[in-house]
């Protein structure tokens, strides 16, 4: 039986964002440095989120986010938080923005290299206290907002989690901050949280309360992505993709599987995570279907397909719906850049809960039918 943790306090429904002077309060943070993209604040979110502040207090701000998070932006924002005298981080954005607020918090208080403290080095030092950090996520997608780990790819090249499930002070989720996304955004950010639902729910690791988690987030996003995608300003389709995000990230605890495995080093070569998620997803379902028993029948299920055998095509035709691209030669990958994408998955943390035993082999022919 795995540890039954959920995370930090989360303030969810549209205004949350309007909590941000309270609970900076409550965490005796008066001068945080922001952690943001560029995109965020050129589309008018970040002063959105900001909105209930005192004018002047975002003046402590850093913005060279990079689309996936890396050590290096995570040292130079740490720099950023000594050199304002900040007290607290406030992150708000995507995944890529409040996975990189974490590593710079932690970094405020912990001597670099970031390594230091990752789930992958067999020297893995503990963590001391943080600074306050208080998240803000402006996608429906990575969950980072009450996820255990903040993922990097660090200054080697190994993109992998630091695992710090106590971390994050408080989140506030506000799907408003949603309502203006981006089609593609929707999709392939959707997508990243289903695959997070669907690949923790299918982990063999035991702990029925997050199966029951996932399986209400796979319900949400299954209902709600097309129009979400289509119609970006319903507002209550935005917020079932926001609490499916959510929930698929609150049952990281048991792990995820083979689309991750994969997804991890691919992304360490500069790739979207949650396109590479849409496009894995299918394949590995495909792979593991046999391993899941009943909990084939219940996704297939709670995705319209008409039988066990069709899930996969049906995932594929969702991917396909949605506009995202449906091959990795797609996204401009070339089959030379696949080299040592299967052994690398083999020594990510998340083939350890794929529910059928992988080997290199089958992580080359899972690539190979997803190229």
């Amino acid at each position: 039986m795995s540890l039954i943790l959920f995370g930090p306090p989360v303030h969810f429904d549209f205004g949350a964002r309007k909590l941000l002077p309270q609970v900076m309060a409550t965490a005796q943070c008066s001068k945080p440095l922001f952690v943001t993209d560029r995109g965020v604040i050129a589309a008018g979110v970040f002063a959105q989120a900001t909105e209930s502040l005192e004018p002047g207090l975002t003046q402590a701000l850093f913005s060279e986010v990079p689309p996936n998070p890396t050590e290096a932006s995570a040292i130079a924002g740490a720099r950023a938080f000594h050199a304002y005298r900040c007290d607290g981080v406030v992150g708000i954005g995507g995944g890529a923005a409040l996975d990189l607020a974490k590593a710079i918090a932690i970094l405020a208080t912990h001597a670099p290299p970031l390594w230091n403290y990752s789930n992958r080095n067999p020297d893995e030092l503990p963590l001391g206290p943080t600074p306050p950090l208080i998240l803000i996520p402006t996608t429906s997608g990575t969950g980072s907002e009450v996820g255990r780990s903040a993922v990097i790819i660090f200054d080697h090249g190994i993109k992998a989690g630091v695992r710090c499930p106590a971390i994050v002070t408080a989140a506030l989720c506000d799907p408003e901050l949603t309502l203006g996304l981006p089609p593609l955004v929707t999709a392939t950010t959707g997508m990243d949280a289903l695959a997070h639902c669907v690949e923790t729910y299918c982990s063999a690791t035991v702990n029925p309360p997050a199966d029951a988690i996932a399986v209400d987030g796979m319900q949400r996003i299954f209902s709600n992505i097309r129009q979400a995608v289509k119609h970006g300003d319903d507002r209550q389709a935005r917020w079932h993709m926001m609490m499916g995000s959510l929930e698929g990230a609150l049952c990281f605890q048991k792990g995820m599987g083979a689309v991750h495995a994969c997804a991890h080093p691919l992304g360490a070569l500069g790739y979207h995570h949650g396109t590479l998620n849409a496009i894995l997803l299918p394949h590995v379902l495909r792979l593991n279907l046999e391993s899941l028993g009943d909990k084939a029948h219940k996704i297939a299920e709670l995705c319209g397909a008409s039988s066990v055998a069709h899930l996969p095509e049906k995932i594929s035709g969702l991917v396909s719906e949605l506009g995202i691209p449906p091959r990795l030669r797609d996204l401009g990958l070339t089959r030379d850049r696949l080299k040592g994408i299967a052994h690398a998955a083999m020594l990510d943390n998340a083939n350890k809960t794929n529910p059928r035993v992988m080997t290199v082999d089958l992580y080359e022919a899972l690539l190979e039918q997803a190229y």
